[in-house]
């Protein structure tokens, strides 16, 4: 079967600010992350996503970009970028971009012209209207901002300082895609597109995600630049439905690879409530919906598969177990995960068992969006005990706290003051986990190898397995004679399933050092691999 590279690819993703800093400034940069190369080789990196490293005032932590093509001092210089782009080719590592086209800095070149004089070329490449309408920030708010010195209010659907660019104009069209042809002719791998599915925004309408433009700028995008090239593009769309997915992501269409879904990451927040308003999950509903992706995307898009992200919380204290049963719970993450159709992504620290960061007072709190619930709700009457429980639950800077490198003050991170406090590296730290066999890095280590080794793991179709308890989850895989049965107990407490055993399986992996029985120990999970005669 024809395959393209990124579907049997596992991508890391690194927040660099976060990663390594080799100048004891305190924040991660460029050099940081080439000296860690061969710890990445060795876990089995296909590629490296950069949450991004252009210039910027980091309103929003670099996803507000001042100058596209320069990269921010604090992060190196572009022989720096040239460099790391070259050394990991080397090792058969390709470097993603974080690309963010929906929005600039208000630093940058273009709307600095553009507020400053209506005539200005770059004044029709954002948003503008004499009178704003009752359009929200997504970080709480109006979308608009009044500039005095124009007499107009520019549309942001994020921060003030990240103003909207305008796709509605083809010369910002053209602009961006000879930007985007900089980046691919540096040898970069790919795109990971930044909140891609507003760029068909229509304001007057009230209409952000999805809009009806969407998938024209999407094909004419391909055909300008990516589209000339052998690389991944993943867009980030919070909107999307399977439907929608099919649309990103059927490669007839022209578009791109995949898309980031978020239907699994909303199922602990209270129904028509923002992501603050915790409920417990449900392990099943999870299931139907990772079944759902699964099956109704097959054969007609493509899958991203993940739980970590630099926007959401750690996932082992979010739907795992903290204390004695990280370890084994963070497996049965692993690989309830990893082995469905999809392309796998793994967010720095996820596989050494990083957990949550939790704080005590707002002053602890760096994310912006964060920072701004909290005075939201607090003049609307929240308990301070309350807010900083939702942010400990669901806040950014769960996962921007430094990588744990070694037990050592700031866990190896930097030799300087960190730019965000560094957790306990005790325990939890890379050079403990490549030295224990045991470890969770080497479980992601063997489910990026069986990857590589079992095409039904890549290609094979997926048919969930109904259990007689909600909290154990089964799927089956098959690909001509071969099955997949992979079982997971999604829970801290002993549970039982029973199944009929076949003379030719394989126990893949298996995250208890003991025989599969029908008796499930807390987080108890497997994959085998058998023939069906």
């Amino acid at each position: 079967m024809a395959t393209e590279w990124w579907q049997t690819a596992v991508i890391y993703q690194i927040y660099p600010r976060s990663f390594q800093d080799t100048n004891g400034d305190g924040i991660g940069d460029l050099p940081g992350i080439l000296r860690r190369l061969d710890y990445l080789q060795k876990l089995g990196a296909d590629a490296l996503w950069l949450s991004p490293v252009y210039a910027s005032p980091n309103d929003d932590n670099g996803y507000d970009i001042s100058d596209y093509l320069a990269i921010g001092p604090e992060y190196g210089t572009m022989a720096d970028m040239e460099h790391l782009i070259a050394e990991a080719g080397k090792k058969n590592i390709k470097i993603i971009m974080d690309l963010v086209v929906n929005h600039t800095s208000d630093e940058h070149p273009w709307f600095v012209s553009a507020k400053e004089d209506p005539q200005s070329p770059y004044h029709d490449f954002y948003v503008w209207r004499d009178q704003p309408n009752d359009l929200q920030s997504n970080f709480g708010g109006s979308a608009w901002t009044f500039v005095p010195a124009i007499g107009q209010y520019y549309l942001h659907l994020h921060s003030a300082k990240q103003p909207d660019l305008n796709w509605e104009n083809p010369q910002l069209r053209q602009a961006i895609y000879e930007m985007m042809n900089t980046w691919l002719a540096k040898g970069i791998g790919g795109f990971r597109l930044d909140v891609i599915d507003l760029i068909g925004k229509e304001p007057d309408r009230l209409v952000t995600k999805n809009g009806p433009r969407l998938h024209e700028f999407l094909q004419e995008m391909n055909r300008e630049t990516f589209g000339k090239y052998d690389v991944v593009t993943v867009g980030e769309t919070w909107g999307a439905t399977p439907e929608i997915a099919q649309l990103y992501s059927d490669p007839d269409r022209q578009e791109l690879s995949m898309v980031f879904q978020f239907e699994h990451i909303n199922l602990d927040k209270q129904a028509g409530k923002r992501k603050w308003d915790l409920k417990k999950l449900d392990p099943q509903e999870l299931h139907q919906v990772f079944s759902k992706w699964q099956t109704e995307l097959a054969g007609k898009g493509w899958n991203s598969l993940f739980w970590n992200n630099h926007d959401l919380p750690r996932i082992i204290s979010r739907w795992g177990a903290e204390g004695s049963l990280r370890v084994v719970s963070g497996k049965m993450l692993a690989i309830y995960l990893h082995l469905m159709k999809g392309t796998p992504y793994i967010y720095q620290g996820e596989e050494i068992g990083m957990l949550n960061y939790p704080v005590t007072d707002i002053s602890e709190v760096d994310d912006i969006e964060s920072r701004r619930m909290y005075q939201e709700r607090s003049e609307q009457g929240y308990h301070k005990d309350e807010l900083l429980a939702s942010i400990n639950g669901k806040g950014r800077d769960n996962a921007r706290h430094p990588m744990l490198w070694e037990n050592r003050e700031n866990g190896g991170f930097t030799t300087g003051d960190p730019w965000l406090a560094a957790g306990d590296s005790r325990v939890i730290n890379a050079e403990a986990a490549l030295a224990d066999p045991d470890s969770l890095f080497y479980t992601y280590q063997t489910l990026i190898r069986l990857r590589k080794e079992h095409p039904i793991i890549v290609f094979g179709d997926y048919q969930i397995v109904t259990t007689d308890d909600p909290e154990v989850l089964a799927y089956e895989r098959s690909y001509g004679e071969q099955r997949l049965l992979v079982v997971v107990n999604f829970s801290p407490e002993n549970k039982h399933f029973s199944r009929k055993k076949v003379k030719n399986e394989t126990v893949l992996i298996h995250n208890y050092d003991k025989e599969i029985t029908m008796e499930l120990l807390p987080y108890e999970s497997y994959g085998i691999l058998f023939t069906e005669k």
